[in-house]
């Protein structure tokens, strides 16, 4: 259950990345905040991309909780941006687009299963570490 969950995590976190990447550039007309739309989405992939790398990693609860944030937030954002015209929020550009396609769809799927596999990889790995410590120790070797 663990390695489905830690491939469903990093697997979203790499589609919210590719997207936000591929579609960066064409951010750059959003303005409005002292970070530009093709900047926020230039980290916002990169982000995504570690977590990603991350949680294929490291399986444990706090790389499970900051996968989480990150695609929790970008599913936020992305419903937020898409619903209401908030304009400029502090540093951040005016974000809104009441469009949907393709690409958001696929970034917005991908955001939601890697958020919730991320929410019960936080919940579940606890517990499987729990039950390794209590194996003898030749068969947790077994077990590396």
């Amino acid at each position: 259950m663990g390695l489905i969950l830690r491939l469903l995590v990093a697997a979203g976190l790499a589609a919210d990345a590719y997207v936000h990447w591929v579609f960066a550039p064409d951010m750059a007309f959003v303005q409005g905040g002292a970070i530009g739309g093709d900047l926020l989405f230039r980290i916002q992939a990169a982000v995504a991309a570690v977590v990603a790398v991350l949680i294929l990693a490291y399986a444990n609860r706090w790389v499970y909780a900051l996968a989480f944030l990150v695609a929790a937030s970008a599913v936020g954002a992305l419903l937020f941006y898409y619903y209401v015209d908030a304009g400029a929020l502090g540093p951040l550009p005016a974000m809104h687009e009441p469009v949907w396609y393709t690409e958001k769809t696929i970034s917005l799927v991908g955001e939601g299963v890697a958020a919730l596999a991320a929410l019960a990889g936080f919940f579940t790995a606890h517990r499987a570490k729990r039950a390794d410590d209590e194996l003898p120790e030749p068969e947790r070797a077994g077990r590396l």
